[in-house]
């Protein structure tokens, strides 16, 4: 079979063939280490909306809330009092937007899908949250851009997303059996993203990062 080169989505740089699995193409990036469906692979947005809605992720989902607050207590103990929020790729249950607003904080939600409105996109915000998000990005480089136009000089954007560390283990991966993820980030990638976008990395935990914006 051919080699499947492509341009990597983030950094720009080449990109080499990674590995096929179920019929899907995958791409490795040794410059910013990012792992990623092949450009021909990835799915339409019908597909993706059909998928989304299977998701059960309710409101008053007690599990749900306790799985975001891995992303919102640090984000919390870091935010001034009645800070303004964007939940970006907010999906059909907007648990984290519930939890920060009772919290005393002012949110805002983005999704393609479930909440397309654009115009929020258009102001600047204390911080951007991205849970469960930027593995979703048919193009990580203009995600991670977009995210960061709406965060305010000096503010936050904090993201939750699987790392990914054992190639040996990628095809048996649950986290890329989901159809809909096609982007898979390491710690070298985040570092990338840093530097790329002069950004100051927290990292809070194995899943999730909060990158502050410089003033």
């Amino acid at each position: 079979m051919a080699e499947l080169t492509s341009t990597c989505r983030l950094c720009r740089q080449q990109a080499r063939d990674f590995m096929v699995v179920d019929g899907k193409a995958y791409l490795a990036c040794d410059h910013c280490g990012l792992r990623m469906m092949h450009d021909d692979d990835l799915p339409a947005p019908l597909e993706e909306k059909a998928h989304y809605d299977q998701h059960d992720n309710r409101v008053d989902d007690i599990g749900y809330q306790q799985f975001l607050s891995r992303l919102a207590d640090p984000l919390m103990a870091l935010l001034p009092p009645s800070s303004s929020l964007l939940d970006f790729g907010s999906g059909p249950g907007p648990a984290l937007a519930e939890m920060m607003r009772h919290a005393g904080h002012q949110v805002a939600l983005y999704d393609p899908f479930y909440a397309p409105h654009p115009s929020v996109l258009s102001a600047e915000y204390d911080a951007v949250m991205a849970t469960e998000v930027v593995e979703h990005f048919h193009h990580p480089h203009d995600g991670f851009k977009q995210m960061l136009a709406s965060v305010r000089a000096g503010g936050w954007l904090a993201i939750m997303t699987n790392l990914q560390d054992d190639d040996a283990a990628f095809a048996h991966w649950y986290y890329r059996r989901d159809p809909t993820h096609v982007a898979f980030y390491r710690e070298e990638t985040l570092a990338f993203i840093g530097e790329e976008f002069g950004l100051k990395i927290n990292r809070i935990s194995r899943n999730v990062t909060i990158f502050q914006k410089p003033i």
